[in-house]
């Protein structure tokens, strides 16, 4: 009938250890005793005269002996923790942008909402990678003598695409869908013609911008398939944090709009984590699953995700400005530019990840607690 007590289980790969967490659909445990089994690759929860029992993923193997810590948290459940047996396979290979497009072979980009054609069948002689947005504000560092770069701008030529940590700049000179001089900041917004969602920017008559998070881009010998928005827009954000965190040691971040607002205020925690959940039945009403239906990977009663932890506040309605204001003004920190309707698209991720924890994981000092699937 299902799984009436739900679990979740956080895994660490670099100290090899878990948080388990059982928690049952009722506010309360039952009056009858409980038993947690834990096995080597299952899991097994009894109390009167019901059992409920999850095999682990493959992969995942725990040390029943090294179970410590037991104990009963109000609103949550039991709580464990138990060293693993062996570590979890690594996670995959974040896929960059910078190293999935090559030169000299042809890609159709894709309107990731709706699948309609944004760029068909177009041919870079070079892809190159852009400094990032804030390499104006460094150059005044290194330079004895006035700028040398103020005023210019990046611009690719024919055949040119340029790289940045959110973006794709595109020469689309000879393209008649292109504005091709925006008298206006509303002008210069590009939007796919069959559902009208923004894709990008006009920089200038000759160059367009598109966000990562509004296209796909597949070799012209591929074809378009369907992810589900919130899955994509999770897993392309998960990747930045990710490439500039390795490159830079880069781990606070700010998310602002194209209208040069901060929504959210992101500090990455750790990027080894492994989420195991049992998804339970829709009889079971226990109301735990971390992503929810659309985003669950497959349809076994266990789903297991590589994701990153992440501490975030959001900024919205003028919330957590002191803090914002100095973000803004420390170097450490790298901001990330997305269409403002995509940053309300996170934000409401995160915070539907923050309230499918259990209460006492939802927040660390005075920051929330997310998580995004990679």
């Amino acid at each position: 009938a299902g799984m009436a007590a739900a679990f979740l289980m956080e895994i660490r790969r670099a100290t090899q250890s878990a948080l388990l967490v059982v928690r049952y659909a009722a506010a309360e445990l039952p009056s009858a005793p409980v038993e947690v089994s834990v096995c080597a690759d299952s899991l097994e929860v009894r109390s009167g005269g019901s059992c409920d029992a999850a095999a682990l993923p493959a992969g995942v193997s725990l040390a029943p002996s090294s179970c410590r810590g037991l104990r009963r948290l109000r609103g949550d459940g039991l709580h464990l923790r138990v060293r693993l047996r062996r570590p979890p396979p690594a996670a995959d290979v974040v896929f960059t942008l910078r190293e999935s497009l090559k030169p000299n072979k042809n890609y159709i980009f894709y309107c990731q909402s709706c699948g309609d054609i944004v760029v068909n069948d177009r041919k870079f002689l070079r892809v190159l990678p852009l400094p990032s947005e804030n390499w104006s504000d460094l150059v005044e560092e290194w330079c004895c003598h006035p700028d040398p770069f103020a005023r210019r701008t990046l611009h690719p030529q024919h055949g040119d695409c340029f790289v940045g940590d959110t973006f794709l700049l595109l020469n689309t000179r000879n393209e008649s869908h292109v504005p091709e001089s925006p008298k206006s900041k509303e002008n210069t917004r590009v939007i796919c013609k069959r559902c009208k969602t923004m894709l990008g920017e006009t920089v200038s008559s000759g160059t367009i911008k598109y966000y990562v998070t509004e296209v796909v881009i597949q070799s012209a010998e591929g074809g378009f398939s369907p992810t589900p928005r919130s899955q994509f827009v999770q897993s392309i954000v998960a990747q930045c944090l990710l490439e500039l965190s390795s490159a830079k040691s880069t781990f606070r971040f700010t998310i602002k709009g194209d209208n040069g607002k901060t929504y959210i205020l992101i500090w990455l925690l750790n990027s080894d984590t492994m989420l195991v959940e049992s998804l339970g039945s829709s009889s079971s009403h226990c109301g735990f699953t971390l992503f929810g239906d659309i985003l669950t990977p497959s349809s076994g009663p266990v789903g297991s995700w590589n994701a990153l932890k992440v501490l975030y506040q959001p900024c919205i309605q003028c919330r957590n400005k002191e803090l914002a204001d100095a973000w803004e003004d420390d170097m450490g920190v790298h901001p990330l530019k997305f269409p403002s309707e995509t940053c309300l698209e996170l934000l409401l991720i995160l915070g539907l990840s923050t309230t499918s924890l259990p209460p006492s994981l939802r927040c660390m000092n005075s920051f929330q607690v997310g998580t995004a699937s990679i």
